[in-house]
């Protein structure tokens, strides 16, 4: 691999890609989602895709600038651009802050002042608040569920303009669907985490019945929120049901962990929590849509 593809691959890590256009789908869902009116705004979309894709990956650059000493403690970051010096921090801080004004001004060009405060509010709390915490206490779950959830409210207030309350329903999905979504993870890296001194799961840390129990508990909440929108008419009744299926299965999963406490069943509600969101905001989409 030559230079500049190695240099581009830094860039693009630096970024999050992948994070960042899962974030950016769940933004534009929220935007079609709340868009009603017969004149489809494509500049808004795309403003919105560009806009935010960029503060999303200028969030994880600043993430991986203030964590890279940790960085180099943990098997799954080793391998980051920081910690390896494929980029200097100098570079990195740069890229950083060119990336996130150029996603702040395409906020502000091609949707509305609401949408681009929101999104600067997502990259202060994500860099500046959820980033310190996660070595302080679970606490950082709550405080980083906030950005976590921000993407589809970001869309939904590009194309309307207003905080609704189908607005607070579907950021309300992804907000409590980050809970199981974290500590699954923080369960299946415990090992990892405790090297950097990252303390995300509940229950004083512990990979216990507990922290099994509180998984369970707010995944069983993905049930009634993933009806909502059916209930309010967002959606249809077909999304409804895919919702309450996905629901299910995910919140089945939650039980083998209660029974065995394993690796194993965590990383099965983490993959299960990667395909419930996608898969239910298609639903939404498509029932919306048709």
């Amino acid at each position: 691999m030559n230079i500049l593809a190695v240099r581009v691959r830094a860039y693009l890590d630096l970024l999050k890609f992948r994070l960042s256009a899962l974030v950016t789908f769940s933004a534009v869902f929220g935007f079609v989602l709340g868009h009603s009116s017969p004149g489809f705004s494509w500049s808004g979309l795309i403003g919105l895709i560009v806009g935010g894709f960029l503060i999303s990956g200028a969030s994880g650059a600043a993430n991986e600038i203030l964590e890279r000493d940790l960085d180099r403690l943990m098997k799954r970051t080793q391998s980051r651009p920081l910690p390896m010096n494929v980029v200097s921090v100098l570079e990195a801080q740069w890229f950083t802050i060119l990336v996130a004004l150029v996603g702040v001004f395409t906020l502000w060009v091609f949707t509305n002042p609401l949408t681009t405060y929101l999104g600067i509010l997502s990259m202060v709390l994500y860099v500046f608040v959820y980033t310190p915490l996660k070595r302080v206490g679970p606490i950082a779950v709550l405080v980083g569920a906030i950005p976590g959830a921000m993407p589809p409210l970001l869309g939904w207030t590009a194309a309307t303009g207003a905080v609704t309350y189908e607005a607070l329903i579907i950021f309300g999905i992804q907000f409590i669907w980050q809970f199981p979504h974290f500590w699954a993870i923080a369960w299946v890296s415990d090992d990892d985490y405790k090297r950097a001194g990252f303390k995300l799961l509940p229950s004083g840390g512990k990979k216990d019945l507990n922290t099994a129990i509180q998984i369970m508990v707010y995944t069983l909440f993905l049930l009634p929120l993933g009806l909502l929108p059916t209930y309010f008419g967002l959606t249809g009744l077909h999304s409804g049901i895919v919702a309450t299926v996905c629901g299910v299965l995910f919140l089945a999963q939650t039980f083998s962990l209660m029974r065995d406490c394993s690796h194993r069943s965590a990383l099965k509600i983490m993959f299960g929590s990667f395909l419930y969101l996608p898969v239910v905001q298609i639903a939404y989409l498509l029932d919306k849509v048709n």
